[in-house]
């Protein structure tokens, strides 16, 4: 008997992580041909959505240039830090991170993406500079497609601007990015408010009307807290402690929403998730502390679960 069809694509994806071009459809058709051949029901739509990434990595492939710039995937999820020359990606990188970056009051500082991790509520969550996008990012005008190929395998995009700027950048930095095709969970960050006239913020945010705004300065620790906070309803993932032997761990694991027991389960072991027996749970998602839930019991952000084996 098959395993339940959200663990089952959550390994898939898992398996995909990475994956660029010709691997990805080699990965993708030995997925295929593991899976369940039935034409109806919930694995019949995992089928469908396999082909589906085939199809899509095909043009993707041919879209983006042979020089494309690969970033490895770390952390739960990956968020992109993007915006015009200049508009303040470095220093906020490196106050999350404190990873060591060069930075300058001057234009394409960076040159390349910079990765780094930083720590949201316990979970990792790799962020990656991208280094600042122009117009005609997309007709190649400063390395844009190989930019761009980059962030359209991220999860979620900060856009950031000094906030003491003019948007027209940033409009433009947008512009590239929607011609590109990259449909991703987006907010703005108005950098270096410290140093920001009066105003300045509310006319940025009157720029951008569809985007969640921040106003952020690296000196203000309790604004780089709400804006990891942000980030962290951005890539929209839901945390969950596990407990052992009546001791809770201290590092909580990173699920999808709508994410059961069972998905629980199978982060710890793949044979435990196709063995176990059901959980005891405590927190949100629990009638009363220590409820006994089965397989499909939903667990929620903030949840304890220890799996009864």
């Amino acid at each position: 008997m098959p395993m339940p069809h959200r663990t089952q694509m959550r390994l898939i994806k898992r398996r995909l992580v990475g994956k660029e071009g010709s691997e990805r459809v080699r990965e993708l058709r030995a997925i295929l041909r593991e899976l369940p051949d039935y034409r109806n029901g919930p694995y019949a739509d995992i089928r469908k959505w396999v082909h589906g990434q085939i199809d899509e990595t095909r043009v993707r492939a041919r879209v983006l240039q042979r020089d494309s710039i690969a970033v490895r995937r770390e952390g739960a999820a990956q968020v992109a830090l993007v915006g015009p020359p200049n508009g303040g990606k470095s220093s906020l990188l490196h106050a999350l991170s404190h990873v060591q970056i060069k930075i300058g009051d001057y234009a394409f500082t960076t040159l390349r993406p910079v990765p780094a991790l930083t720590r949201i509520g316990g979970v990792l969550v790799q962020l990656v500079e991208i280094p600042g996008l122009i117009a005609g990012a997309n007709e190649d005008r400063g390395g844009g497609r190989a930019l761009l190929g980059v962030l359209r395998g991220a999860d979620a995009i900060v856009y950031c601007q000094d906030a003491g700027a003019p948007p027209g950048r940033l409009l433009e930095v947008r512009a590239e990015v929607d011609a590109a095709g990259i449909e991703l969970p987006a907010m703005l960050v108005a950098t270096k408010m410290d140093d920001a006239p009066d105003g300045a913020f509310e006319a940025l945010r009157a720029a951008v009307p569809d985007l969640p705004a921040l106003g952020v300065s690296i000196l203000d620790d309790a604004s780089l807290d709400a804006l990891k906070a942000a980030i962290w309803r951005l890539v929209g993932l839901i945390r969950v402690r596990l407990r052992h032997d009546g001791v809770v761990a201290e590092e909580p694991v990173a699920l999808e929403p709508g994410s059961t027991v069972a998905d629980v389960a199978e982060e710890i072991h793949r044979d435990l998730g196709a063995t176990f027996r059901g959980a005891r749970v405590w927190g949100p998602s629990a009638r009363f502390a220590g409820q006994q839930v089965g397989r499909d019991h939903a667990v929620q952000d903030g949840d304890v679960v220890e799996i009864v084996r």
